[in-house]
């Protein structure tokens, strides 16, 4: 995976790092790990400036979320009810767990964005609930740029400081992502098999 990135990013420019962040927000398997750490890298060699290349990663990322947010904005969640009354074995999810989700979202959703930028496996999805529950659009863009930024000043700093051997996160950034994936297939599978059916009669 590292390869194509790597030429993206030295063709590109900063400009390749914008698009290569918008994508990984909007097709999670790119990881921005790689992309920001590589981007360090090149600051290390002379062939960036870190502020540039800060604000590049952290529009991108903001840009990418956006995506994810207005798709659920433009549903709203109470459409879901009868995609979750028709489906809901198969989503694992009662009405009343998407009425507290939409609670939670209402009481502490800056929280929630801005912690899970810093959680790979799930700092994009966070995107479309906030949405869905029709979090306010610029709480949304303040907390998710202002995580992306940290969590890009972490990446692009280990990408410095780590120099080229960074690249070689590849080598255990795949594997580290394919057990993430399969926890979630597994955590999937256990909510399946031990469903209950229940009346989802929430007032909405």
């Amino acid at each position: 995976m590292s390869d194509w990135v790597v030429r993206l990013i030295d063709v590109g420019g900063y400009w390749g790092i914008f698009a290569l962040m918008v994508l990984e927000n909007v097709f999670p398997p790119i990881p921005s790990e790689l992309i920001m750490g590589i981007g360090g890298i090149r600051v290390g060699q002379g062939r960036m400036e870190m502020v540039p290349l800060l604000i590049a990663g952290t529009l991108g990322t903001t840009l990418g979320n956006a995506f994810w947010y207005w798709l659920g904005y433009t549903l709203g969640f109470q459409r879901l009810r009868p995609l979750v009354t028709r489906h809901g074995r198969w989503l694992t999810l009662h009405w009343r767990n998407v009425e507290w989700l939409d609670r939670c979202f209402e009481r502490h959703g800056e929280k929630i964005v801005f912690i899970f930028r810093f959680m790979p496996a799930f700092r994009t999805i966070v995107s479309l609930p906030a949405g869905l529950f029709r979090m306010p659009a610029w709480r949304f863009a303040l907390w998710t740029t202002g995580g992306a930024l940290i969590w890009n000043i972490i990446l692009a700093g280990a990408g410095y400081y780590l120099g080229v051997h960074f690249e070689r996160i590849d080598d255990w950034l795949g594997p580290l992502t394919n057990v993430a994936v399969g926890l979630i297939v597994v955590a999937y599978l256990w909510r399946l098999f031990t469903w209950k059916e229940e009346s989802d009669r929430g007032d909405g």
